[in-house]
This record gives structure tokens, C-alpha cells and sequence, in this order.
């Protein structure tokens, strides 16, 4: 009997870390004209163009770095949605892990709904399932992972959202965002949501970060760990230093 239950034991563990996981990445794109930012170049601040923006069809934006620049994810298709403030949604995968990623990029003149539907979605809001295979993915609520990447918009506007008392699971978050732990930290208490990433300056919400940050959650390091992560990618990209770079990251409350 001990074998048998030892066995099973075993089993159970198997299937419960091979589990399929889920991302949800939200891109607001970047709209020199909707947003408080400082302007950039016309044709990478187009909010309405996500072929050319700096947070989605640029060279570190989400949709190019990880469907050309990195080996690590392979895009599955692209994904329609009945949301008009959407104007892409890509469906990814991991080559090597069974996680799946969905990424929507908003269009910049709706930030203000872009983080409303990612804090409902960290409160486990808004669930999504959408069909690949012979799989049935989880996403917007019921998702392991959610990210906000963009303008802290939380700097020139309040948000509103109600949020439900009690959560089934706590959801990790991720927000590249100017100031993100400062502005988002009311909001994500008040989601129940565990944010292993965050910012405490003035920073580039550029892929390369998100995709450190993924990978250390894929193999479930810790927040610190990740923070890691994500200032190593960061001081690669920006060389702005790696002390300058872990000062501007952050884990947890």
C-alpha cells in the first residue's frame, strides 16, 4: 500500500507541474498625441499604427522581439477579438514549455481602458478561453501570468474598477511602466495580485525586460531572482549600468 500511495504521489506531482500555464500580455501603444509622454519619433508614437509602434512593431516592441528576435517563443496564429480597443492579438508559444502567451496590443488612445481590463484581469475578471487545438487556454482572468506594458497612465488619469472581495488563486503580475510600483501599487493590493515585477523610475517598457522577466517565472525563481533577470536584460539593452538598472526594478510590495 505505502508503494501504491508513494506512486500515485509521485503521479500527482508530475501532472501538477506539467501543467499547461498562461500569459496575458497588454500593450498600450505608444500615442504621442492620447498619452503624457514625452514625444517621440512620429512614426513610432502612432497609437493607431501597431505596425510601427515603439511597444509592439518596433524593434523591442512585444510582437517583433518575440517573433523574430528570440528562438524561445514561436507565434501560433493570430487571434481575432470582438474588442474594438484591440487592434492585434498574437497567440504565442514557448518551444520548449508548455505555456502559451496572448498578447493584445490596445490602441493608444484607450489606455485608459487597457489597464482597467489588465486590473480586472489580475482580480480575476474578465476570464477569456480561446481554442488551440486540443487545448482550451485560459487567458484575462484566468491566467497564471499578467503583464502591463507602456505609459503609466495612472500619472494623468484614475481608474475604475470594481473589484471582487475574494480571488480562487492569486495571480502574478508584471507592470513595465514608468513609476509602476508608486502609481499601480493601490490598485494591485486591491486586486489580490502578486506583483513579481515592477519599476521605481523612469524606464523603456521594451520587450527584452518582459522576456527575462518570463523566463525566470517559467522556472519559477523567485521575485528576487527575477528582478535579477530583469536588470541584467535591461543594462544589456540600455547600458545604463547594472547598479542604475537594479534600482529600477523591484519585486513584491
Amino acid at each position: 500500500m505505502r508503494i501504491i500511495a508513494i506512486f500515485i504521489l509521485i503521479l500527482f506531482s508530475q501532472a501538477s507541474y506539467g501543467q499547461t500555464r498562461t500569459i496575458h500580455v497588454f500593450v498600450a501603444l505608444c500615442d504621442n498625441i492620447n498619452q503624457g509622454i514625452v514625444p517621440v519619433p512620429k512614426k513610432i508614437g502612432n497609437g493607431q499604427d501597431p505596425n510601427n509602434n515603439l511597444y509592439w512593431g518596433a524593434g523591442y516592441g512585444v510582437r517583433t522581439f518575440f517573433k523574430v528576435k528570440t528562438r524561445d517563443w514561436q507565434l501560433v496564429r493570430n487571434v481575432s477579438s470582438s474588442n474594438p480597443d484591440i487592434l492585434e492579438r498574437l497567440l504565442f508559444k514557448h518551444a520548449t514549455k508548455d505555456v502559451y502567451m496572448l498578447a493584445e496590443a490596445y490602441d493608444g488612445a484607450k489606455i485608459k481602458n487597457s489597464i482597467e481590463d489588465f486590473l480586472k484581469s489580475s482580480n480575476g475578471q474578465m476570464p477569456i478561453q480561446i481554442k488551440e487545438k486540443d487545448k482550451m487556454l485560459d487567458f484575462g482572468g484566468g491566467s497564471d501570468l499578467l503583464a502591463f506594458i507602456g505609459h503609466d497612465g495612472l500619472m494623468d488619469f484614475d481608474v475604475n474598477v470594481s473589484y471582487k472581495e475574494s480571488v480562487t488563486k492569486t495571480r502574478d503580475v508584471i507592470i513595465l511602466a514608468c513609476y509602476s510600483k508608486s502609481y499601480f501599487s493601490p490598485e494591485i493590493k486591491k486586486a489580490k495580485a502578486n506583483p513579481i515585477l515592477w519599476t521605481t523610475h523612469l524606464m523603456a517598457p521594451e520587450a527584452y525586460t518582459l522576456k527575462a522577466a518570463i523566463d525566470g517565472w517559467i522556472v519559477k525563481e523567485s521575485g528576487t531572482q527575477i528582478d535579477e533577470r530583469a536588470a541584467q536584460s535591461y543594462h544589456k539593452y540600455q547600458k545604463c549600468g547594472i547598479r542604475g538598472a537594479r534600482n529600477l526594478f523591484t519585486t513584491g510590495f
